[in-house]
């Protein structure tokens, strides 16, 4: 429905072609809404062309985003516009310093072939997501953000011969989930990856209790899992993909041969058969926060002030 943006914000004309309102944060104060801060760790290359496949289906939804861009302290951004990076995001605790953020998500980023402790800002993301676990509704991982979070669960990746690279159908293992309930029982999904997790190691976790397996695909494995208690939602796929961005990744990457052509996909032809799935999965991720931060203890009566809401706005 609405972004909050600032006026001059570099995609906010492409957002606006593709139905999502954006209104600077001087209009949003005045509204009587209580925006949903909803935390995005971009660890991706070249991060201001890839923010708006964020935006563009969290602004899709009826509940108000402000997103809150978050980098690194260890990580260099070399790919980067070093003055966006510097005016448009903070760090964690900077982030959280007032107020708890409502959702995080935690995109991929081009070191799944790397182990993790190899990682140059792996002791500061685990950090990070470690604190959001606790003090955070649901945080998202995203391809290698997935990857992370399965990883601080015990579920370490591996890596593949070659690419898994285009756009797979999903099976929906859990219709009653409050995140994947409404996608349908089979759904497409993007799936751009060096890596993966073994199927069984999953299956070993979820008979212990450790994970709900949400979807899977025979050539992807498991594409979605989470922890039980909905803290950490893990799609090793790229579901914030639209059909342009894939497009233009595998011309990029055309001249490797460890990078097969996108299976169900023409880059020539570029089509995109995801779009409200993925638009509906960003949905219910965010009702579930909105839910997780709004919604009265039985415990309590149903007012404004009994909601655990530390930053509700006052009413005038």
């Amino acid at each position: 429905m609405t972004i909050i943006l600032p006026d001059d914000y570099h995609a906010k004309a492409l957002l606006q072609a593709n139905r999502v309102d954006c209104i600077p944060r001087e209009k949003a104060l005045r509204q009587d809404i209580r925006p949903m801060r909803i935390g995005i760790l971009n660890i991706m290359p070249s991060a201001q062309n890839y923010e708006f496949n964020i935006l563009h289906p969290l602004g899709l939804s009826i509940i108000q985003v402000d997103p809150v861009w978050v980098k690194l302290k260890s990580h260099n951004y070399t790919s980067s516009d070093k003055n966006h990076i510097q005016d448009l995001y903070v760090t964690y605790e900077e982030a959280t310093s007032d107020a708890p953020l409502d959702g995080l998500i935690v995109t991929g980023a081009p070191v799944e072939r790397i182990k993790f402790e190899e990682v140059r800002y792996w002791d500061e993301i685990s950090e990070i997501l470690l604190d959001a676990k606790h003090n955070c509704p649901s945080t998202l991982g995203i391809c290698w953000g997935g990857f992370a979070l399965a990883y601080l669960e015990g579920l370490d990746k591996f890596n593949y011969d070659k690419k898994l690279f285009g756009v797979f159908p999903a099976r929906n293992l859990d219709t009653s989930n409050p995140i994947t309930g409404e996608l349908d029982d089979m759904f497409w999904c993007p799936q751009s990856r060096h890596a993966g997790l073994d199927d069984a190691q999953l299956e070993h976790a979820h008979e212990q209790g450790k994970i709900n397996l949400l979807a899977y695909h025979p050539d992807c494995g498991y594409v979605m899992f989470e922890t039980p208690d909905h803290r950490f939602i893990m799609n090793v796929g790229h579901p914030e993909y639209n059909a342009q961005r894939l497009a233009e990744e595998a011309k990029r990457d055309s001249q490797d041969p460890s990078v097969p052509a996108p299976a169900n996909f023409d880059i020539n032809n570029p089509i995109n058969t995801w779009r409200s799935q993925r638009n509906m999965f960003f949905t219910l991720w965010l009702k579930y926060c909105y839910m997780s931060v709004s919604v009265p203890s039985p415990k309590q009566p149903h007012t404004e002030e009994a909601r655990w809401n530390p930053y509700l706005r006052p009413q005038n």
